[in-house]
């Protein structure tokens, strides 16, 4: 657990250090006197424009970062996006959305490998040793590993960055644990 939690910490750090752009923000005068003591505050310029129910606000977060993702289907409450990124290819599944094809509730993120799938055991043992990640086999045999969030309306383009840094870091942790399961498993906590 304590190397998720390490591999975690270091997928947030290095988003850091790729910022998204950010829109110009215009300059105003600050408020003075009884106006400025009562005035609301407002979302972020970066925030107005973002909801992470909306699977389009999520494709353009990606793209920021340079990754190419393409709503690929869509069924009843559900909608799919395909991800290419320079170091993973991976698949969201958005559920529980309206007839658009917004306000869902969660998303699913996976990546599938053709490397050869570890026994039951070692892939039980990984789940266990995760806290965010889970592993699966399909019906081929072929290994996934997964991640899922819940979304909220109050869910901002920080929030859905932190939870994106920690799908990369499932993703890593994943592949190191495929090289070799046995020495994987031996130093997990």
């Amino acid at each position: 657990m304590l190397r998720m939690l390490l591999t975690l910490l270091a997928a947030v750090l290095s988003l850091g250090a790729t910022p998204l752009p950010r829109p110009a923000v215009p300059k105003v005068a600050p408020l003075k006197g009884a106006a400025a003591k009562g005035a609301p505050t407002r979302p972020a310029a970066t925030d107005l424009d973002f909801d992470a129910r909306n699977p389009a606000s999520l494709i353009a977060l990606l793209a920021a970062a340079g990754a190419k993702a393409t709503v690929a289907e869509r069924e009843a409450d559900t909608v799919f996006v395909a991800v290419t990124s320079a170091s993973v290819d991976f698949s969201m599944q958005f559920a529980d959305c309206n007839p658009q094809g917004r306000d869902c509730k969660a998303v699913l993120f996976d990546n599938i490998t053709d490397k050869a799938g570890p026994s039951f055991a070692q892939l039980n043992a990984f789940n266990q040793s995760s806290l965010t990640c889970r592993g699966y086999e399909d019906k081929t045999g072929k290994p996934h590993v997964v991640y899922s969030t819940l979304l909220f309306a109050d869910d901002n383009r920080a929030r859905i960055a932190t939870q994106v840094a920690a799908w990369r870091g499932c993703v890593g942790e994943f592949r190191d644990f495929l090289k070799d399961p046995t020495a994987y498993l031996a130093s997990a906590p």
